[in-house]
């Protein structure tokens, strides 16, 4: 049996993943978290051997998180849930030591197959991951500046890029305003750009929006 724990800040996403995980024989769902800082005490809790998570909740970033559970000793395997397109962020979760990525917007089948996958200690990436993968082996390092940036970096530059305000999103991304203005100022400074509209142009050249 292979047990899992979710952790999304949506509980209607909760119940829809649960739903469509416990249609598996082989797969046990033994407990759930709300937010990134319930993860470590659920952990603790129940058995684990995939953790499901959401890479976009309010707080930590989803990358942080997984290094912290790396840092403490957890063996437990990640499986990546977002919201976001494959090509913006699959990469970066895999090299970080994450063992999956898939999107919501996905086939619900291709959960259940990415958790077993995951769980016999194997990475699960799609077809298309597969090629970008391939392809950033021989990508020259001036095309990938934005490998660098962080998680709330690389989510600022990519609403900025369409055309969003500080202030929405800080909204969004449950943040106060001058702390996504300082995730701002250090992409910039990692992609040698000055200002807003070159952050816009590199975005739209490199396939971010």
């Amino acid at each position: 049996m292979i047990n899992v724990v979710l952790c999304d800040d949506h509980a209607v996403v909760r119940r829809g993943i649960r739903d469509t995980l416990t249609e598996a024989v082989d797969v046990k769902v033994t407990g759930e978290a709300g937010s990134y800082s319930e993860v470590r005490e659920v952990l603790r809790k129940v058995e684990c051997d995939v953790l499901v998570l959401d890479m976009n909740m309010p707080g930590r970033d989803g990358l942080e998180v997984l290094a912290s559970l790396r840092d403490s000793g957890s063996s437990v395997k990640v499986l990546f849930l977002s919201m976001h397109p494959e090509d913006q962020y699959a990469i970066r979760c895999l090299r970080a030591g994450a063992q999956g990525y898939i999107s919501k917007a996905g086939d619900p089948s291709e959960l259940i197959t990415a958790v077993r996958t995951v769980a016999m200690g194997r990475k699960y990436v799609t077809p298309e991951v597969a090629q970008m993968l391939a392809d950033s082996l021989s990508a020259p390092k001036s095309e990938v500046l934005h490998d660098a940036l962080s998680e709330r970096e690389l989510q600022t530059v990519i609403k900025i890029a369409s055309g969003k305000r500080l202030s929405d999103i800080a909204e969004e991304l449950m943040l106060s305003p001058k702390t996504v203005s300082v995730y701002r100022t250090r992409a910039l400074e990692k992609l040698n750009l000055t200002n807003n509209a070159e952050l816009t142009v590199y975005a739209i050249r490199n396939g971010m929006v």
